[in-house]
This record gives C-alpha cells, structure tokens and sequence, in this order.
C-alpha cells in the first residue's frame, strides 16, 4: 500500500477505537481525525516530503455537502412542526398509545418503513426524530428502545425501490452510463422503480421482525439522569377545557389526560358540580375547570394541549404576545410585598406582568383552593407565564431568591398547526413526484415556515443541531481518504479475490465487502467504489449452464448492501442522527447491527440469484465480458521538465487496474513542485482530476488543475511502459517523462482477448 493508504488506516482505526472506547463527544473524534489527515506529513512515491493525505478540498467537501445542506434546513423545518403543535398531531394520530415497548417499536417502524420507499429517509428521520422523542418521553418509554429502529425501519423501507436511498440513484445512474460497456445496448433505461422490491421487501420485512424479536436484548435502556418523575416539586395548576375544544365530548382517557407522566388529574369543577377522584370514562365538556398536580415538566407540557388553557384569565391580560412567552419558576423571597396576601389580592399580574399558573409550596401540593385564593409564603415556587425577558429582568430582584427561564416552555401556535402540515405535505409531494430536488424542496419549505411564522427566525437558528451536521461531514471526509489513498481499493480487491469461483460464495462476498466498506465510508461512497470490482468479479467467474455469468446479481448486491447500512453510526446519515438524542454509543449499533447485517445479507443472497439468474443467456462465450476498474496503481510517476530538459515538478496518479478498450476513466492525481522551481505556478500542478479513454496500444489522460486555460496531458505506452506528457501555461512548453515501476494491468479488447501488462516484467499478451 501507498504511504498515503499507511496513513489513513492508522486514523482510521483510531477514530474507530476512540468512538468505542472513550467518552469522548462523537463529533470531537471525528473532527480529529479529518484533522490528522489534513496535515500529517508522509513521504510520496517521488521521494518528496508532503503534508496532508486530503487537500483541504476534498477533506472539507463535506461541510459543502447537499444531503448534509438538506438535513440543517429540515431541522427548520420540523421546529416550525414543533412550535405550532403539528408534532404532537402526528405522533397522537399515527404512532397511538401502545401498552408495551415491542408494541411502540412496531408503531414507529411501519409507517417508516413504507414511507421511506417513497421519500428519501434522511429527511423522514429530520422530521420523525423528534417527534419520537417527545412521543417517547410522554409516554415514558425509552428513547434508546425507539430511535435506532426509527432510523433501522427508514433504511431498510429505502432499499425497497429506486428513489428510497441515494445510492440507489447512483448504482442506477452508473449502469444507464456504462450501458454499453457493459453489453446492454444503448435504449437501456436502468431498473424500474419497483424493480428492487422483490429483494428490498423480503429484507425488509426479516429485518423489522428481527429487531422487534431481538430489540428486547440487544437495544440498550438509558433513560436521563433526571426522569419526570424525579422531581421533588409537585405543582397544583388549573386549565379549562376551552368553547370549541377538540377534547369537548371525549373521556379522560381519550384525551390523552390520564396517563401523563408526573401529572394526574385532581378534581374537575363543573358550574356548581365538583367531581374528585376523577375516573378515566369522565367525558370532557366545554368550561371545565381541571385541576392536575405534578412536576414542572409535566405542567409544561400541559400548556401545550390543544384544546386547553389556562384557568387564570391573568394570562390573556399580559401585555405581550403569547409568541414571544415562555414559563418561568420563581421562588418567592421573605421580603416579597405580597407575602402573605393571595394572588389576586397582591395583583401579581399588575406588579410584574406575569400569570401565576401553578405554584409548589414543600414538594407538595396546595389543597383545596384556586390559584388566586393561594396565600403567598416564603419559599413559594410559583410557575410563571411572562415575557421572554422576564428572568433577566428579576434576576437580581428582592422580591424572589431564584429566577429561572423553563427550557422549550414556549406557547404553542395551534392556530398555525395546518400550515406546518400542509408545507410539509407539499415538501413530500414536490420531491416524490421529482418538480424539485430534495435541496431545493427543503429550502422552499424552511422559507415558508419562518414566512408563515410557524417557527421564529431566533427558534430556527436555535434548531440546527451542529453535531450531528459535523459528524456526517467529517465522515464524508474520512471515507474521501479510503478512496483517494487506495486504501478501499486494496481491501475490496483482497478480500473479493478470497472468495474462490462459486457464484453464490462471491456473490456474498462482494455483499459482505460492500457492506463492510459502507460502515466505514458511507453507502454512496462504497457503492461508486464497488461496482466495477463486483462487475470484474463476475466477469471473472466460469461459465454457468453453458453461458456467461451476469454481472446483473453482483450489481444489485451492491445496491443492497450499501442502501442497508446498519452496523455503525458512521455509514448512513440517519444514523448519526439519531446517535446524541438516543444517548448511543458506537458499541451499540454494533450489537444491533451486525446480527442484522447478517440476516439481510442471507436472504439477498438467497433472493437475488432467484429473481437475477446467475447464467446470462443473452451472452455468448465468444462475447466481450464486461470489465471495471476496481484496483489501482500506485507508483505511477511523471517527471515534468522544463525546455532545458531541467525537472521542475513531479507527478503521480493512479489508474485502474482492469481496464476495457474505449472505457472512459476518472480519477484524481497528485503533483509537486520542486523547491528550486521558483518560476513555476505551484497551484497548478498541485493536483486535481483527470479523465481519459482506454485504447489499444495505450493510455491517454488529461489532467485537470482547476486552472483556466491549462491542460496536462499524459499518455501510457503499454509496450514501452513508459509515459509522457505536456503541458502549456504561462508561454512555456513543459515536457515530461517517466517508468512505471510496478503495478499490473488487465487489458481486455474489443474481441473479448486479455491482455496482462505487468510493469515489473516483460508485457505478454494471453487469450
């Protein structure tokens, strides 16, 4: 391996080991390592000394990324699902009140699952994510038990058609390319859409049942340090049942109200009626007057019911918008001007702009009296509505000993709740039917939820969670690196090159290795890098049944494996998603994931075969095979001269190593300009990418610096294993050559004849 590949393996395992072992913030690892490959220094091929195995480029591509774009802006727009109260809608109306944990698992993971065939997933878990983990919270479940099948369901759903996962898209998009290469004919079209169903179905299906079976013993149970229920302080707090109100006509237990967690209903007052110890069959009516007692969290949420609020008229009085509120505990001090006289005597509305809606005294609550009839004492917790300012404002007060803003206590806007839905609905509609990119929708979409007011501009910037955006761009990093120094190529050609002659036996190596390199470098990344060594690999196989062997059920392995990546964090967006808010750590998805990865990679392996037979009637024997371009060299050098014959630069750049005749090529190369070459542009030879056509007799490469007006050209002579070169920029001609020192090629030529070209050795020529 190159110096480069030493390098990257070493981070790697690193970052890998640190995600295991240590306690260390997820997106700290992951930042040191892409920092460690943008400057650790390394002895090239030519001999010179270079810093970086990425250039800054590449490495921080990933913050410009548009899958990692798309998921802060839907961050938006699920605040703006979450402020107006459409959150809770969704979750009430399809996720329910399952009884047990395997129950609230299936719940969450079917609709999911059907969803993300039609809408790629990472968006659906933006959106679903917290929407769980409220649902979690309120019905005390854990969310560790709920947000790995969350983004588990979403993958495994995605695998079911074309348009379900990204890298469904380039797999399709890569065999509408290489058509031709590939015998298919030039009217192919790619996979239907639901073409991949009769695979992603069976996995699907396996795989949901799996972790609902499993989930019990391998799904870790962490709950908070501090659960609702943990709190010391019980409030006593009023709320009416409002004219109109959905929850009008409904039992308790209907509603919603008998089984939230730190908080039970006291007594109802109706008119002249009052009804103690509340059954569940009690059914609403409009101007009740419900008294719960319970924990400040469980009151917060309280605020947030439709349908619901508060008694005190104190808080339609206040002078700001209930927008721009938020709850807030106050203890009352000994020096309080109110202390002892009631709420409503000391005119606490008046004096400080703010509604008392509950009040705690001792850990208990207040028996027997309204909110206004309570007599203030010292030590009081009072439960405020008030002004987004008011805890900054009575900070340093005399009247209270502790002030404090309630996190998320905002009033909700249930007035808005159908506009964040429809954006919502018009966001899947836009996508699903292909008007817009994912991008461009979840843009549109933000915009219009801050336009709407459904979420304020100060709440979206608040939204974005960075980690998770650092995390998936620092991974995309980390797997640039595999691809750029080799390091990918040489374990997929290694451990394919395992696998024997059976078709069965590399079919489920080429999935084992796809998914092996997804979990590392994500399932785009292992996809692109995968198809062509899964081609060779077919095209390397004897004869089945007297024809060819189909590169078709090697190509949908891939797809497969790739599009169902579950074994770590690291390998598909959605789940780093969900790995800070599950309170995860990287150990766990292996003891999900990996049993997991096992049971799909069985039934692709016996699925695939069935529907895309191994033997390819529709080749004969004396046809081309297709061929890729799986390993690469790495020594191939390029000494740049000047008109003097004087060398002014180096070069080096890999190329494939299975290689068929009018196969175009891409890759990236690297250059280096020498200390004493004072005159020479450094960022032009500094590297870039190139492109080429394979011919007969050789190689011919243009070279790309990102420079306008310059181009680097470079040709490979098979028989004289040599290579040479030009480039023209500044008024001055360079001239180049140089020797392949090592490296082998496998030609194949438009007859279907092989050629080995062995740079080590004398070339041959075999049938």
């Amino acid at each position: 391996m190159s110096p480069e590949a030493w390098i990257t393996l070493a981070v790697l395992l690193g970052v890998l080991a640190m995600l295991v072992a240590s306690r260390t913030s997820p997106d700290i690892v992951m930042l040191g390592g892409l920092t460690a490959l943008l400057v650790a220094p390394y002895k090239a091929a030519d001999g010179a000394w270079q810093v970086g195995v990425l250039t800054p480029r590449d490495g921080l591509a990933g913050f410009a990324n548009e899958g990692v774009i798309t998921i802060a802006v839907l961050f938006v727009v699920a605040a703006g699902l979450r402020e107006t109260g459409a959150m809770a809608w969704i979750s009430s109306h399809v996720l329910g009140r399952p009884k047990n944990i395997t129950t609230a698992q299936f719940r969450v993971m079917a609709p999911v699952a059907l969803i993300s065939a039609f809408l790629n997933n990472t968006p659906l878990v933006a959106i679903m994510l917290p929407v769980v983990d409220d649902w979690a919270r309120k019905l005390r479940l854990s969310a560790s038990k709920l947000l790995i099948p969350l983004s588990f369901a979403s993958i495994l759903g995605g695998a079911c058609t074309l348009i379900g996962t990204a890298s469904n898209l380039i797999v399709h998009g890569w065999l509408i390319d290489q058509r031709v290469a590939l015998g298919l004919g030039e009217n192919y079209t790619g996979l239907s859409m639901f073409e991949l169903a009769w695979v992603g179905v069976p996995i699907t299906v396996a795989g949901l049942a799996f972790i609902l079976v499993a989930g019990r013993w391998l799904l870790p149970d962490r709950k908070p340090p501090l659960s609702s229920g943990d709190d010391p302080r019980e409030y006593t707090t009023e709320m009416i049942v409002e004219a109109g109100s959905p929850l009008a006509g409904k039992t308790i237990e209907a509603a919603g109200l008998r089984h939230l967690p730190g908080l039970f209903i006291v007594e109802i007052d109706r008119g002249d009626q009052v009804l103690a110890a509340v059954s569940h069959n009690v059914v609403l009516r409009e101007n009740d007057r419900l008294v719960f007692a319970g924990n400040v969290e469980s009151v917060v949420d309280l605020q947030k019911i439709r349908g619901l609020i508060p008694a005190t008229d104190q808080v339609f009085k206040l002078d700001e918008d209930r927008t721009n509120r938020c709850l807030v505990e106050a203890v009352v001090s000994n020096t309080c001007p109110i202390l002892g006289r009631t709420i409503r005597e000391g005119r606490f509305r008046t004096r400080y702009n703010a509604a008392v809606i509950a009040v705690a005294r001792n850990g208990e609550r207040i028996k027997g009296r309204k909110i206004g009839d309570i007599v203030l004492q010292a030590g009081d917790v009072l439960l405020l509505e008030a002004r987004a300012s008011f805890p900054e404002q009575h900070r340093d007060s005399r009247d209270f000993y502790l002030v404090a803003g309630i996190e998320g206590s905002r009033p909700l806007q249930h007035d808005k709740a159908p506009i964040a839905l429809l954006i919502l609905v018009a966001l899947v509609t836009v996508v699903t039917t292909g008007v817009l990119t994912m991008l461009q929708a979840a843009l549109l979409a933000a915009v219009a939820t801050i336009a709407t007011r459904c979420c304020r501009t100060a709440v979206a910037r608040r939204a974005v969670d960075w980690q998770v955006l650092t995390v998936i761009a620092a991974a995309l990093g980390l797997g640039k690196a595999m691809t750029t120094s080799g390091l990918a190529h040489v374990v997929a050609d290694d451990l394919i090159s395992l696998a024997g002659t059976n078709p069965t036996v590399v079919l489920a190596a080429v999935f084992v290795v796809t998914a092996l390199l997804a979990a590392v470098i994500t399932a785009k990344a292992a996809a692109v890098l995968m198809l062509p060594i899964a081609v060779a690999a077919a095209a390397s196989l004897p004869a089945v049944d007297g024809h060819p062997v189909s590169f078709m059920p090697f190509v949908i392995a891939v797809m497969i494996a790739a599009a169902t990546t579950v074994a770590t964090p690291i390998g598909f967006p959605t789940n780093l998603m969900v790995l800070g808010p599950g309170g995860y750590k990287f150990g766990d998805y292996l003891r999900i994931g990996l049993p997991l990865t096992v049971v799909i990679a069985i039934v692709s392996v016996l699925v695939i075969p069935r529907v895309w037979a191994f033997a390819d009637p529709a080749r004969t024997s004396g046809q081309a095979a297709p061929a890729a371009q799986p390993a690469h060299v790495y020594n191939v050098n390029v000494e740049f001269r000047d008109e003097a014959g004087a060398v002014v630069a180096t070069g080096a750049f890999d190329i494939p190593e299975r290689l068929t005749v009018g196969q175009s090529i891409h890759g990236d190369w690297r250059g280096h300009v020498l200390s004493d070459a004072a005159n020479l542009p450094t960022h032009r030879l500094g590297g870039g990418e190139y492109e080429g056509v394979i011919q007969d007799d050789g190689l011919g490469l243009n070279l790309n610096p990102g420079v306008a007006d310059d181009n680097i050209f470079v040709s490979i002579n098979w028989d004289a294993k040599s290579v040479w070169g030009h480039s023209t920029f500044a008024g001055g001609k360079i001239m180049g050559d140089a020797v392949v020192t090592s490296g082998m090629l496998l030609l194949i030529r438009a007859d279907g004849t092989r050629r080995e070209i062995d740079f080590s050795t004398t070339p041959r020529a075999t049938p």
